[in-house]
């Protein structure tokens, strides 16, 4: 008698779960403006995406929304699992501060304070004590390629390096999601390519981010890009969708 064996059929990878998944959102301001256009975007965990369109485009708005700054007039937004629909204004901000970090084109770092006490003041709510929030301060600034300049304050640091002190501060809490809005837009080019090869890193080691830009050169040196015009998705190179 002759038996045959089958093989086992082919492991299906999942998906990494959503760190940002909106359905159906829009946004409308007074007079009938709409920001934001039935927008359904999902953002893995550990991916690398730019968010990129002209001024105008909507991806300001989408940062807003993504970033639990503003709510949506329709649609679902779920941040690291979480309903924002569900949650009143005091939850909403903490779920901000645990799952979000940001990064601007302008630093916004405390004048007069040095490196180390303006990233530990990304964890002033987190009821750590005073020493714990610097301990993990440094440790960020580690990470960003900073250990000799803790004690440099923002006027003793060129603009590349606040906005790496800037990236420390937005990761030093390990949120699920970094938002770098024009990241490199107050840089010169070497100091901006600087900014985004640590982006590249702290990715490899297993940051989620989303860099929304203007710029099509930086948004093409990344794995996904997403590209807004006029309130809606053009493109989304994840989906295989191209714009026209």
């Amino acid at each position: 008698m002759t038996t045959t064996t089958t093989a086992p059929p082919a492991a299906v990878t999942a998906p990494p779960p959503a760190v940002v998944r909106l359905r159906g959102v829009t946004k409308e301001y007074a007079g009938g403006v709409r920001a934001l256009d039935g927008i359904d975007l999902n953002v893995g965990e550990g991916e690398l995406l730019g968010i990129v369109g002209p001024s105008g485009s909507g991806k300001s708005t989408l940062l807003h929304i993504v970033g639990t700054l503003d709510r949506p007039t329709a649609g679902t937004v779920e941040i690291a699992g979480h309903d924002v629909a569900t949650l009143a204004d005091r939850r909403l901000s903490a779920l901000r501060a645990r799952h979000i970090g940001f990064v601007f084109q302008a630093f916004h770092l405390v004048p007069g304070v040095g490196a180390l006490e303006n990233v530990a003041e990304g964890l002033l709510y987190s009821g750590l004590p005073r020493a714990r929030r610097r301990e993990m301060a440094a440790d960020a600034l580690v990470r960003v390629g900073l250990a000799d300049r803790m004690k440099h304050r923002p006027h003793e640091l060129s603009g590349g390096q606040k906005q790496r002190v800037a990236i420390a501060r937005a990761v030093v809490g390990e949120p699920d999601l970094l938002l770098a809005d024009e990241p490199t837009g107050a840089l010169d080019s070497t100091s901006g390519e600087a900014v985004m090869d640590l982006l590249h890193d702290l990715n490899a080691q297993g940051t989620t981010i989303a860099v929304i830009t203007h710029d099509t050169e930086i948004a093409e040196r990344l794995p996904r890009q997403v590209r807004i015009r006029d309130g809606r998705i053009a493109a989304d190179t994840a989906l295989g969708k191209v714009a026209t």
